[in-house]
């Protein structure tokens, strides 16, 4: 969140707490120096007024806002009880809106939440956006992005030393065949029935597509971050992550890609029907 909330090298999301059950948690009384509240008794006004904006919101205050008492050491090497509250994200969010205005890390705050409110607005269009796909959609959806990703796994390669045309086709290969138990592109014609004409991506089903997505994103993200040089290191690179990818759905009880059942129509067949689909970013 760089120095969004802060004080110091004090941030509000490194103050976040986690329980026992998983569920992160604020502590008012970290919070306050957060919002350059030094007193807690000037605190304590601010985060009322986000109680009775949760009230007037419908919501139960017990549900974000929780009384605790915690021991504390004091000077003397002694404890004594103190009181604080455990904060939700909502709660602290209610509390940074009804804060004093005037302080810029206010509104700083203000404006943090409103991007994070709308980031999370966002994914859930677009949770909502695929849930409605229907199987057809989906397939042309993750061919889009399937080429998209070829284009960066290709320029990865390059910086590899993969460069030719030839050499990034047996460099796909490997990729194929790790994922596919040693099956490379002939093979996968073979088995799926497909005319040599015919491109193996466009005759995919959706799992099998989000299958070699997940090869193609991980083989680029591991060529770069392990600075392979070399066409061999980068075909070994590529068939390792493909396998591994294999592995995946071993352990998760899929089913095996080269398994799964070849849909009768190409993706380029559906893209006629879904052209909105392929203005999808990845």
């Amino acid at each position: 969140m760089n120095k969004i909330y802060s004080v110091g090298d004090v941030t509000f999301e490194g103050i976040k707490q986690v329980d026992a059950q998983g569920r992160e948690f604020w502590s008012a009384r970290k919070l306050a120096p957060v919002l350059e509240y030094a007193q807690f008794q000037n605190f304590v006004p601010v985060i009322e007024k986000a109680k009775l904006s949760c009230t007037q919101a419908g919501y139960a205050i017990a549900d974000h806002f929780m009384e605790v008492h915690e021991m504390v050491v004091i000077g003397s090497g002694g404890q004594r009880e103190i009181a604080d509250v455990r904060l939700d994200r909502y709660a602290c969010y209610l509390i940074v809106q009804n804060g004093d205005p005037k302080k810029p890390v206010i509104a700083r705050g203000q404006t943090y939440f409103a991007v994070q409110t709308r980031r999370q607005e966002l994914a859930d269009e677009e949770e909502s956006f695929l849930q409605d796909l229907n199987e057809d959609q989906m397939r042309v959806m993750l061919r889009h992005q399937m080429r998209t990703h070829n284009t960066q796994l290709a320029d990865a390669a390059r910086a590899a030393g993969v460069i030719s045309s030839a050499e990034f086709a047996i460099f796909q290969n490997h990729g194929y065949q790790g994922l596919y138990d040693g099956l490379g592109v002939q093979g996968i014609h073979t088995k799926k029935g497909l005319k040599k004409s015919q491109k193996i991506l466009d005759h995919m089903g959706s799992t099998e597509l989000a299958a070699n997505l997940f090869r193609a994103t991980q083989a680029e993200d591991k060529l770069r971050r392990d600075r392979v040089q070399g066409k061999a290191e980068a075909n070994r690179t590529h068939f390792a992550v493909g396998q591994k990818v294999r592995q995946t759905i071993e352990e998760l009880g899929g089913v095996m890609p080269e398994a799964l059942p070849t849909p009768s129509d190409s993706v380029k067949v559906l893209e006629q029907k879904y052209p909105a689909l392929m203005t999808k970013k990845p």
